[in-house]
């Protein structure tokens, strides 16, 4: 993930937290795979099972890897399960202009990416995609930008360092370990051969 282009499905709602994006009834698999068909779940469907048509993520004319929401995303239980389902529906962006800690923590160990701006910036992006469905988000993970192709915005985002090279090199803090694996077994030999001697 470096640099991302995508139009975007506008979900203006704040305070949007984690038993919304995935009711805790979904949750009895500790597996990553198929939580996206049930992202939203009782926002999506009645209780038939039958879409609701007034639901953004049931508007063909919305579509794309990002998801514009309203302040305080990832609100209320620490359950990892809802990055999962929102990385299985397909996005790998969330915009707002606050996330709880908890949710983008675990946003960013799943390689989902929020982006965080002010207020203001939120809801000039709202703007741009509702009244421009077509309207192309570029996010610049390496300038660390949010642009709108064919119009005048830009809003820098901040993110930590560390973060931001394993989501550039798609990795999770496990798979970043591995990565070091021969500094690790060198330092390990050295740090012995160096206890052998002092003894």
């Amino acid at each position: 993930m470096k640099i991302i282009t995508s139009t975007a499905v506008p979900l203006p709602q704040e305070n949007i937290d984690t038993d919304q994006i995935i009711p805790a009834r979904f949750l009895k698999t500790t597996t990553r795979e198929g939580f996206g068909e049930n992202l939203f779940r009782d926002w999506r469907y009645d209780s038939e099972g039958n879409q609701k048509p007034d639901f953004v993520l049931n508007n063909p004319t919305y579509h794309g890897d990002i998801l514009i929401a309203g302040r305080n995303f990832g609100c209320g239980s620490s359950r990892e399960h809802a990055t999962w389902a929102l990385k299985d529906y397909g996005f790998n962006v969330i915009i707002s202009s606050f996330f709880a800690d908890i949710f983008k923590n675990n946003a960013l160990n799943n390689l989902l990416l929020p982006v965080q701006v002010s207020d203001e910036e939120l809801n000039e992006v709202f703007k741009i995609v509702n009244s421009d469905p077509k309207a192309e988000l570029v996010v610049n993970l390496p300038n660390q930008t949010l642009q709108a192709t064919n119009y005048q915005f830009q809003a820098w985002f901040n993110l930590d360092p560390y973060k931001k090279m394993c989501l550039m090199e798609g990795y999770d803090d496990v798979n970043y370990s591995l990565s070091k694996k021969d500094v690790i077994e060198t330092f390990e030999a050295n740090r012995n051969n160096d206890f052998h001697v002092k003894r």
